[in-house]
């Protein structure tokens, strides 16, 4: 009978840290963290400061998208320069801002330009997108 007291009270005592952590307790659960992760960075090369994607993929802007609101890289621009995506729930962090594509995507742009990257780039650091064309420039954090 003594043993079947201790384990009940070993049971009993290892069930109150639960019940303290929102579990029948009287204490909220804990709040969800915010997603405050910039979706790019900034990188030191021979050329100077560049944005890169979370994979170290360079970003280019394209001189044509001036509006600040919207991508004017559309259908089968998009083969060539792919935009870096955002989630339909992303928020702006910092100078981060989201744009909304005319297929309904989300994209994410710096300072307002939207931010894209090069599929001529197959590493990271790659920096082949600007031979295409004098339209496209390398993202930098001082533009």
């Amino acid at each position: 009978m003594f043993r079947f007291t201790i384990a009940a009270a070993a049971i009993a005592l290892s069930t109150v840290p639960a019940l303290a952590n929102g579990h029948g307790g009287d204490a909220p659960p804990p709040p969800k963290p915010e997603a405050t992760t910039a979706p790019a960075k900034v990188v030191l090369t021979k050329q100077g400061p560049k944005l890169v994607d979370p994979k170290g993929m360079t970003l280019y802007t394209y001189e044509r998208d001036t509006s600040g609101k919207s991508s004017n890289c559309n259908g089968k621009c998009t083969e060539s320069w792919v935009p870096l995506p955002a989630t339909a729930d992303a928020k702006a962090i910092g100078d981060f801002t989201v744009i909304s594509r005319n297929d309904g995507s989300k994209m994410w742009a710096y300072r307002y330009r939207p931010l894209y990257t090069s599929p001529a780039d197959k590493a990271p650091g790659d920096a082949n997108g600007i031979a295409t064309t004098l339209q496209w420039r390398i993202a930098r954090p001082e533009e």
